[in-house]
């Protein structure tokens, strides 16, 4: 069992439990601000929900760093892992994050859910805003203001003057609205 194979059943699972929601897409490989991370795959729709696969092939070595970095921005997260890796990840991850196991039966693979994510309790609102482009900040940011800001502003000067603007629930529901708009990298259902 590969990444590959872990990416594509998960990915044609959600397809058939989001078919037909408008207000859903699916990324795959989405940077996350703050490291040096990229989450495999990402639900878009009234969460942020990230997957990150890690297959028996796959080392843990990084699952930390990414865990840690993950945090920041979803909502909620799920570490979907090979039987080799199970008691090492949980034990890595905190009680929130989901765990779903995947273990190969007949050419095919089969998932059990181990734990069911849980809301994440330390969003971080600048890393959130950081999820958008710098011309996406601008423009949410112009739409927020009466006075547009500067066009030489900075990214991370946008992004914290959107967080100084609104509460975090409002700010979350307008990156992922940002995030769906992005036809170019997320699938549509």
């Amino acid at each position: 069992m590969r990444d590959i194979n872990i990416r594509t059943a998960v990915r044609e699972g959600l397809n058939r439990e989001h078919a037909g929601d408008p207000e859903t897409c699916i990324v795959e490989e989405l940077c996350v601000p703050g490291g040096r991370a990229r989450i495999d795959l990402v639900v878009v729709n009234g969460v942020l929900h990230g997957y990150e696969f890690k297959s028996d092939q796959d080392t843990l070595s990084r699952l930390p760093e990414q865990a840690f970095a993950y945090a920041k921005v979803f909502d909620r997260l799920t570490l979907v892992v090979g039987e080799r890796h199970l008691c090492r990840a949980v034990l890595a991850l905190p009680e929130w994050w989901g765990i779903r196991v995947a273990h190969p039966v007949r050419n095919r693979l089969v998932f059990r859910d181990l734990k069911l994510s849980q809301a994440n309790p330390c969003v971080d609102p600048v890393c959130v805003a950081k999820l958008l482009r710098r011309d996406e900040a601008m423009s949410l940011l112009t739409k927020l203001c009466t006075v547009a800001p500067s066009e030489r502003k900075s990214r991370d000067y946008l992004c914290r003057a959107l967080v100084d603007t609104v509460e975090l629930p409002e700010l979350c529901d307008l990156v992922r609205k940002y995030i769906r708009g992005r036809q170019f990298v997320a699938t549509q259902l």
